[in-house]
């Protein structure tokens, strides 16, 4: 078991890709030890001090046990960064039930059992950040995705609960709040055809997706708190502007040159 004076130990869910890998590469790079957690294998070269942890985080037993390792290899949380999900496309009425809640179990039941497992590692030693990354249709309305956007809405009405009832104890929750970003995930999306880039880059006031880098960055400066020590139980947007800009498209677009 590590010693409390050890490095700063982060737990990243969603790791072997997209914003969960960068955000664990950003770590990586400022001297964090690593859990890493995925339903798939994780590659773990590349990284200094890091563990692996494969299965289901909707799987109660799973989460418990990989907490319980994780302190035993460890010694020590002091963040964890709620990351993995899933997308669904499709209107309300075609939506299933069994479909709506595997959403519902992954995006928001999932991170409910990880912020109590390692949440409680955090309280007992009175300190640490806890990071869920909810989305911008966690803060609106975006069609066909009934089942995505309550699961988005949700994760932030839970961080701002556990903001309430822990940061007291020593332990803030936050919720990053990503615009449309390049990742594995964007590319499956796009590949049913509900939408392109130039719907995207033609909304974003600063006419890009976002980069992984962009959100990870963000994750990151939450999870240090000599940096974000007094900042607790908010929905940051790291969205381009996607969420402020209430403009309609011939005038967001003649704002461009």
């Amino acid at each position: 078991m590590a010693t409390n004076d050890s490095m700063p130990v982060a737990v990243v869910t969603g790791a072997s890709q997209g914003i969960g890998r960068k955000t664990a590469e950003v770590f990586d790079a400022l001297g964090w030890s690593l859990v890493l957690i995925d339903i798939q294998q994780i590659d773990l070269s590349g990284y200094k001090d890091a563990v692996a942890f494969t299965g289901d985080i909707t799987d109660e037993n799973f989460v418990s046990i990989t907490a319980a390792d994780s302190f035993e290899k460890f010694g020590r949380i002091d963040a964890l960064v709620n990351n993995a999900g899933i997308s669904n496309i499709e209107s309300a009425l075609e939506t299933s039930v069994a479909t709506y809640r595997k959403v519902l179990e992954v995006n928001l039941v999932a991170p409910f059992l990880l912020c109590k497992a390692f949440g409680e590692v955090m309280l007992n030693a009175g300190s640490g950040s806890i990071v869920n990354i909810s989305s911008v249709a966690g803060l609106q309305g975006v069609a066909d995705r009934s089942a995505y956007n309550a699961s988005k809405h949700g994760l932030i009405g839970l961080t701002r609960t556990l903001a309430v009832e822990w940061g007291a104890r020593g332990v803030r929750v936050n919720a990053v709040c990503p615009g449309w970003v390049k990742t594995e995930m964007d590319h499956k999306d796009q590949a049913g055809g509900s939408y392109t880039d130039l719907d995207i880059t033609n909304h974003v006031p600063m006419a890009r997706f976002a980069r992984p880098e962009d959100i990870a960055q963000a994750i990151v400066w939450l999870c240090d708190s000599s940096k974000s020590g007094f900042v607790n139980g908010v929905a940051l947007p790291v969205d381009g502007g996607w969420t402020a800009d209430g403009s309609w498209q011939s005038l967001r677009l003649e704002q461009r040159d």
